[in-house]
């Protein structure tokens, strides 16, 4: 017997409606919002909200922008304020879909971030309007921050309701399908029951093949609702704004499967893969779920003359901040010799053998964190919270980061890039290799000082570590471009003033 798919919707959503208060779904065609749409909305209003706030301020305490085209004559105040928006949002999370989901969070960080940018915003010459009075200076902050946290408070008790979820149907409950589920239902401690709030994303059922699957709805947080031959008949019943096919080997999929997803295509469903929602969901590419399928650990697009472009600025970009980086360095090293000297008997400085670009062994600069000879009876280890081996001057040198800082010598010479992946050890890059799938993929780009992967998980010190942080970094190779590189500088940035370093 067919199940009664508007039965099974009900069952799933009612309980979550009783305890949560929330409105049962009315279905918007079209209006679904994913990830990339979440981000993007939240921008546009935000950086409309600020601009808004500043000429609303403008225009009341002054005749400034009375005379006919005036607002676009002024064009730079409005761009740097955007831009500098922009930037204080990244540093103070303001753009993490899970944290924008919950009202108090959402509200709390971008009220902060409009405060603190409208404050920034008036120690700029040229490029901003001289807010000389204090009321004209006062009124733009309160008006700033009062905006954007209304339009945050709204943003997350209106758009994170099922009508503006992307709904999707997944084809395949095994290994893949339920890593798909595990992604979307990541929540950030937002305090929500509603497995999937704040990612866009909604699973409303699973399609498999396998009898023994259909009894694991509540492992993969939606019901298996039929097998191959049931897929039309459920998206046109369900009518998902997604199809996802979650095969890891798809070659092998049998015709009648095969058929039943052409046939999705051809009646206009939007059909996509697992590994491109979990890569879009997570900026992470899905190693164990790619099975041989070399595209996906190569750059997204033929980026053709304009990644001749990137690299060049990118290398020029590393020479001179590198080469700058050098007088700071050199400022920092008496005092970091002197407190060496009290609590870290030894050398300076400790170079160690690391893996770059085409496998090409370089040696690393960096200052000792560590006793001397801390790998002496171990051998190549890696290093783990409270680790006993770092000295008490050493763990405040990781904390701020100030311990790679001499890696700026590596920049200059080539072997090392300032954003890419970390460069690691031969001992470990063989070992890994054997058990991680495309471990070598990362070595395609020149390593960096900071990268995707240190921005986005931090420090790891197991084979589980390595293979998140492997799917960080080939994200990065398949992305890799100005835009990803500032965001990553912005993140780096906001862990050194936090002393996040490990």
């Amino acid at each position: 017997m067919e199940p009664n798919i508007s039965t099974l919707e009900e069952s799933i959503r009612e309980p979550l409606a009783r305890r949560t208060g929330w409105i049962p779904r009315i279905r918007l065609r079209g209006v679904g919002l994913r990830a990339s749409e979440r981000s993007l909305l939240l921008f546009a209003v935000d950086a409309g909200l600020m601009v808004l706030s500043l000429f609303a301020a403008v225009k009341v305490r002054t005749e400034w922008l009375d005379a006919p085209g005036s607002f676009t004559a002024l064009w730079r105040w409005w761009a740097m304020l955007v831009v500098l928006w922009w930037i204080v949002a990244q540093l103070l999370e303001g753009y993490d879909l899970a944290l924008a989901a919950s009202a108090p969070h959402s509200m709390l960080s971008a009220g902060a971030a409009a405060a603190i940018t409208a404050v920034l915003y008036q120690f700029i010459p040229y490029y901003t309007p001289p807010l000389s009075t204090r009321g004209l200076a006062l009124l733009f902050v309160v008006a700033a921050v009062a905006a954007v946290m209304l339009w945050r408070g709204i943003y997350a008790v209106l758009f994170v309701q099922p009508a503006f979820e992307t709904r999707v149907l997944v084809f395949g409950a095994g290994f893949a399908g339920r890593a798909l589920a595990g992604a979307m239902r990541r929540m950030r401690d937002t305090g929500s029951i509603n497995p999937y709030y704040g990612t866009g994303y909604r699973i409303v059922g699973f399609v498999d093949d396998d009898p023994d699957r259909i009894n694991q709805a509540e492992a993969l947080g939606a019901p298996v609702l039929g097998g191959s031959r049931d897929l039309v008949r459920l998206a046109r019943e369900l009518q998902p704004d997604q199809v996802v096919l979650a095969i890891t080997h798809r070659h092998a999929m049998e015709e009648a499967a095969f058929d039943a997803v052409m046939t999705c295509r051809e009646q206009g469903f939007h059909v996509t893969t697992m590994q491109a929602v979990y890569e879009r969901i997570l900026g992470r590419v899905p190693v164990d779920h790619i099975g041989r399928n070399v595209t996906m650990v190569l750059p997204a697009d033929d980026r053709g003359p304009g990644e001749r472009v990137y690299g060049a600025i990118k290398r020029a970009t590393d020479f001179l901040i590198a080469g700058l980086t050098l007088i700071p360095l050199g400022a920092i090293l008496p005092l970091v010799a002197l407190l060496n000297l009290l609590g870290n008997r030894g050398p300076l400085f400790y170079r160690q053998v690391r893996v770059g670009q085409a496998g090409r062994l370089f040696e690393v600069y960096k200052l000792r964190t560590m006793v001397t000879d801390a790998e002496k009876e171990t051998g190549a280890v890696w290093a783990r919270a409270g680790d006993p081996r770092v000295t008490p001057v050493g763990r405040l040198l990781r904390r701020a980061r100030v311990d790679e800082l001499p890696q700026v010598l590596n920049v200059l010479r080539g072997e090392m890039s300032l954003i890419g992946p970390r460069p690691e050890r031969p001992e470990f890059v063989d070992a890994l290799a054997r058990e991680i799938p495309f471990y070598r993929a990362r070595h395609a780009v020149r390593p960096g000082l900071t990268g995707w992967a240190q921005v986005r998980y931090g420090y790891g010190n197991s084979v589980e570590d390595a293979r998140i942080k492997l799917e960080y970094d080939l994200y990065y190779v398949r992305h890799a471009g100005f835009y990803l590189d500032a965001l990553i500088w912005l993140k780096t940035l906001a862990v050194v003033l936090k002393l996040q370093g490990k």
